[in-house]
């Protein structure tokens, strides 16, 4: 099973690259692309419902049928190149192709994508690819309005082979770091995960997910350092414990186990919506219902 947590007592820490350039805080120019894919074009998720396509280049949004909603991302916010948008209703949609067509998306820099339902209270967007990096967003439904920006293109990926993430950034290799995986087992899942909260200090029990603290494979332990992957409770976290197998064999239950000073260094430099790949391993794939699943 993949660890995760019962309590966590932290501070999220704010990555230097948020620091890098102004958060956009206006609407989309009116040079900004219409984001728009034709309908027969979107592919189906695993788990998801299939969505239309937003309305064509030329057409506005149409009167929402519903209340203003929320929007998963903060007007403002940067956020990573694989960060989908989630807009949850307050009351369940019975039209969503009525629902989808008063959704506006638009960018500076053209991505076309698509929705996809995970209830019917939320319905997500997001590209057919990664956002392009350093790209403006605006996102309009119901009168709730966000308008925030895609950060520089960090993804990281791991491979089970050779116990390595290498981190890069607008395709530059920046950092490697030996890591270990899940064991026999608690095989971490291949798949796309995507970056969400960063905890300095976290506490990570067994019992959660049904391991008793006493029983071999249980624990109870404080991490630092830890960068969730998944909803699950797969995380890059510190682990000095396991610094001697990381590069060379997995001894996890599921979490990217690393030194203290690569922990540190992925917390601090990564931001919510930073894509991870992870490829190699006998653990099936992340869910793409995960929540931080979207991409498999």
């Amino acid at each position: 099973m993949d660890e995760k947590p019962m309590h966590y007592e932290a501070n999220t820490r704010q990555s230097h690259w948020l620091r890098r350039g102004l958060l956009l805080s206006a609407a989309i120019a009116a040079t900004g692309a219409l984001i728009a894919v034709p309908a027969q074009a979107q592919p189906t998720l695993p788990g998801f419902g299939a969505g239309s396509s937003q309305p064509a280049v030329n057409e506005p949004a149409q009167p929402a049928p519903f209340a203003p909603p929320n929007i998963n991302i903060a007007d403002g916010e940067t956020v990573g190149v694989a960060q989908p948008i989630a807009i949850t209703f307050k009351e369940p949609v019975e039209d969503r192709a009525a629902a989808e067509r008063a959704i506006k998306v638009t960018s500076s820099t053209n991505a076309p994508g698509y929705f996809y339902w995970t209830s019917s209270k939320q319905v997500r967007w997001k590209p057919t690819e990664f956002w392009p990096a350093n790209t403006d967003v605006t996102v309009v439904a119901g009168g709730t309005t966000s308008s925030f920006h895609i950060g520089d293109a960090l993804v990281a990926t791991v491979d089970d082979a050779t116990k390595m993430i290498v981190v890069t950034i607008n395709g530059e290799v920046v950092r490697e770091m030996p890591t270990s995986l899940g064991k026999p087992g608690y095989e971490t899942p291949n798949g796309t995960y995507i970056v969400g909260e960063r905890l300095e200090k976290m506490t990570m029990d067994s019992s959660t997910y049904g391991v008793p603290v006493t029983d071999p494979e249980g624990y109870k332990l404080e991490v630092e350092y830890a960068t969730r992957l998944s909803n699950s409770g797969i995380f890059v976290h510190a682990a000095p414990w396991s610094v001697g197998q990381q590069g060379y064999s997995n001894a996890s239950h599921g979490c990217l186990n690393v030194s203290t000073e690569d922990g540190k260094w992925f917390l601090e430099n990564t931001r919510r919506g930073d894509a991870v790949i992870v490829t190699g391993t006998q653990g099936g794939t992340l869910s793409a219902g995960d929540g931080l699943g979207d991409w498999n």
